[in-house]
């Protein structure tokens, strides 16, 4: 129970991802959190925002928790060729930790489509579970219980404490909880938006990796607009002029 692996493209990583792994950090008592982004992500679509490249995204990551000594970063998925399957990651990081098996941390919406993945059955016996009930937004109602989140597919293979709080795999023993974390009100998709419209992301990306993320130019706004670094040099002379 002291290393967790925090998972997800990091598209690019903000200020919630490390809140969020910070607080689960605290509740569960984690020695070690194990950012892993995805090189592949098999559920992205044409249809879905632009991507940044892989090592880019790693990069960013790796700096972001520079200062932090509970967080790493591991290129375990970028170094695997195809697509980035949840199971495989997850059977080599347990294969590490053996016999102590991982935590992993993910968001209740994620959670709730872990039928859609690869070998899901598998999966919930390779770790415990960690799921974020963020709190509720835009109308969306707050996750409760793990009753509320849990696919119907995979329901027989988790019993549930009274409560709904927690639950346990019939036969793996691997556990799963549903932690409250106060999460920030920033998003990937948020971030991504900005940076398009050539608005700041300052306050809303880690300072350490700001300046790179700018300046791969993969979220930049259309040729001929005022990017983020100009919004933001705007705005600091003018505090100048204020002084």
């Amino acid at each position: 129970m002291t290393l967790g692996v925090f998972g997800g493209t990091f598209n690019p990583v903000h200020l919630g991802h490390l809140r969020a792994a910070e607080e689960v950090a605290e509740l569960l008592g984690l020695e070690h959190v194990l950012f892993v982004p995805s090189a592949d992500p098999p559920h992205k679509s044409q249809a879905d925002a632009v991507l940044a490249p892989a090592r880019e995204r790693y990069a960013w990551v790796e700096a972001a928790v520079a200062d932090n000594a509970r967080f790493a970063v591991d290129p375990l998925e970028l170094e695997r060729a195809g697509p980035s399957y949840s199971v495989d990651t997850l059977g080599e990081i347990g294969r590490r930790t053996a016999p102590a098996k991982p935590v992993f941390v993910i968001g209740d919406e994620a959670f709730a489509e872990l039928a859609t993945w690869r070998e899901p059955r598998r999966v919930l016996g390779l770790a415990h579970f960690a799921v974020m009930a963020r709190p509720p937004s835009k109308g969306r109602p707050p996750t409760t219980s793990l009753a509320g989140c849990l696919p119907d597919a995979l329901a027989d293979e988790i019993e549930l404490e009274p409560g709904g709080l927690a639950g346990r795999h019939r036969d793996a023993g691997t556990w799963i909880r549903l932690l409250e974390i106060a999460a920030l009100d920033v998003s990937a998709t948020e971030v991504r938006r900005r940076l398009r419209a050539g608005r700041s992301v300052r306050y809303l990306v880690p300072e350490a990796a700001r300046e790179a993320i700018l300046a791969s130019g993969v979220y930049a706004p259309p040729t001929g607009a005022g990017g983020d670094a100009s919004v933001e040099a705007a705005a600091e002379a003018e505090g100048e002029r204020g002084q």
